[in-house]
């Protein structure tokens, strides 16, 4: 073990005259609390000096100069040490033979520090070595941890136990290695500047899953109570193994709305949350959360959570559907247009869900209900029934919307049922009434006289009034004209219509006043009931004048 054995006979080898002092210890030398450490250690001295009564020798602690009053270690010439070595030390080599190799039993933290060795040849021939052996006393193994571990590449973790106490052996155990995949262990010796330390390896590939793990090395000395260990938490770097981020969500228009991501990595990762490709929020942690004040449906879209560490990079997205009742629908401006035209209304809006768009007219429902954000009502050939107002109303579950238009429809005058002549008291009343956009002109003709009436003069009073698209003209004829074969009075009256699009005349038929007719018939028939009643009453009047005649005439015949 002690390759001190070898190393002493080829130092004593060495006599040169010119040798000077000198002293080969372990610059390091490490032993485990409360066991023992062996400090190897060999000296020379100048060649040309006589050792005076032997060789002796002092080892300090802390100091190598005897004025500064040293704790003493040992010393060879009597048995006063200091109180923290007493009974601990013994000088394991023999100074004559120049090796001054010290034993120190039941060591503890207290005895961690320098030790120098002082060499007493006699008289003035003493000197304190300044090359010291630093003593670690320590009271857990080592375990070497690299720097860096990287998850799926294979890690050595190596526990390290010193190996300088010549009456124990350490032996070293992993600890905590039941989860690891396929651990392999192995052993090794070192032996350097006569120390000696034991080392375990164990090697296995890490995983994620690992990181934060506890594993542990015991060391220990077989039929002794003393046992060491140590742990140690794995810090395994990976890359962003998972990304969570909130559920798609539906959220209303002004509403806020939060969206979380947690990344999954070692070391925390750099997370950013995107929108199309526009970087909103970042930070380095483990959470990053974004939030969305007032949200319109302009923040309707993809956001997309990253988590970059340097080892790898991970994404995951969301979906954010924004709710809004509908926008007030854009529709076709105003318009006139011909009878006969083909038209396509454009109703469109937005909402969301997607709204139901509904056409009507005048308050009535006109074509088809859309489930869409457009609806195009179709009017083919439009008549003058087309004309009003359309309104285009959009609705979902959140609320509704409308927008309105008129259509006017212009075409040529249309004469209506009502455009007669009738008698009346004055003489004969001619009405012409006809409907048209634009409102028609209306004028009266007599072809027997000529005469084309279109205002107001003192033999005809003429007289006009428009309501919406329906003009109403008017002429009383002061004379009911000549009589014909039935009795009637002749008239012979022409209406002409007209505007931009078409002219139209017609004749007016006559027709009897109903009130008129009605007079006749009821004073035809008084007056026959009134001759009726006075014919009865004379034949009833002289019927009686005649009995009473003969009555008297009988009394006169009547003798007495």
């Amino acid at each position: 073990m002690w390759c001190l054995e070898l190393l002493l006979p080829l130092l004593l080898i060495i006599n040169d005259a010119s040798c000077q002092w000198n002293v080969w210890i372990p610059r390091d030398i490490s032993a485990m609390t409360n066991s023992c450490v062996v400090i190897p250690c060999t000296f020379m001295y100048p060649s040309g000096i006589r050792p005076y009564r032997g060789i002796h020798g002092i080892w300090y602690f802390g100091q190598p100069y005897p004025q500064l009053f040293p704790p003493v270690v040992f010393k060879s010439r009597t048995d006063v040490v200091h109180e923290s070595y007493k009974g601990r030390t013994k000088l394991l080599g023999d100074l004559h033979q120049r090796n001054c190799t010290l034993l120190i039993n039941n060591i503890g933290a207290e005895h961690s520090g320098r030790y120098y060795f002082r060499a007493d040849l006699g008289g003035a021939n003493m000197y304190t070595y300044p090359d010291f052996a630093e003593l670690k006393v320590l009271d857990q193994p080592n375990i070497d941890v690299p720097e860096e571990i990287v998850s799926d590449e294979s890690l050595e973790l190596t526990c390290y136990a010193p190996d300088n106490c010549p009456d124990l052996t350490p032996e070293i155990q992993w600890m905590y290695t039941d989860y690891l995949p396929d651990p392999e262990f192995s052993s090794s010796y070192l032996e350097e500047s006569n120390t000696a330390v034991l080392s375990n390896t164990l090697t296995f590939t890490p995983r994620p899953m690992h990181n934060g793990q506890l594993l542990g090395c015991r060391v220990y000395y077989p039929n002794t109570t003393l046992v060491y260990e140590r742990l140690i938490s794995l810090d395994i770097k990976y890359a962003p193994r998972s990304v969570w981020v909130n559920a798609s969500a539906e959220v209303m228009e002004g509403s806020t709305v939060m969206l979380h991501c947690e990344v999954d990595s070692n070391p925390h990762p750099r997370i950013s949350w995107t929108f199309g490709d526009q970087e909103l929020l970042w930070d380095t942690a483990s959470n990053i959360s974004l939030i969305l004040d007032d949200v319109t449906p302009a923040n309707e879209g993809v956001y997309t959570c990253i988590g970059d560490n340097g080892y790898g990079m991970m994404n995951t997205s969301l979906y954010l559907s924004v709710k809004y009742p509908p926008r007030e629908p854009t529709l076709n401006e105003s318009m006139t247009v011909l009878e006969g035209t083909s038209l396509a209304l454009h109703c469109s809006t937005q909402g969301s869900p997607a709204p139901t768009l509904t056409w009507l007219k005048d308050g009535e429902l006109v074509g088809t209900i859309t489930a869409d954000e457009l609806s195009v009502l179709e009017i083919m050939e439009i008549t003058p029934q087309g004309d009003g107002q359309y309104r285009c109303l959009a609705e979902n579950e959140h609320g509704r919307a409308s927008s309105s238009l008129n259509i006017t429809v212009e075409y040529a005058p249309v004469l209506l049922e009502e455009s007669k002549c009738t008698v009346v008291r004055e003489g004969v009343q001619c009405v012409c009434m006809a409907t048209g956009n634009p409102e028609p002109t209306i004028e009266f003709y007599l072809p027997d006289l000529n005469i084309t009436i279109n205002e107001t003069d003192g033999r005809y009073n003429f007289y006009t009034h428009t309501d919406g698209h329906t003009t109403t003209g008017m002429i009383k004829l002061r004379e009911k004209g000549e009589r014909v074969d039935n009795g009637g009075p002749a008239v012979n009256v022409h209406c002409s219509i007209y505007n931009m699009y078409g002219r139209e005349s017609v004749f007016l038929e006559l027709q009897q006043e109903k009130k008129y007719m009605m007079a006749v018939i009821v004073g035809t028939i008084g007056g026959v009931a009134v001759i009726a009643f006075i014919i009865a009453a004379v034949r009833y009047v002289g019927h009686n004048n005649k009995n009473l005649r003969q009555s008297c005439w009988a009394q006169s015949l009547t003798p007495f």
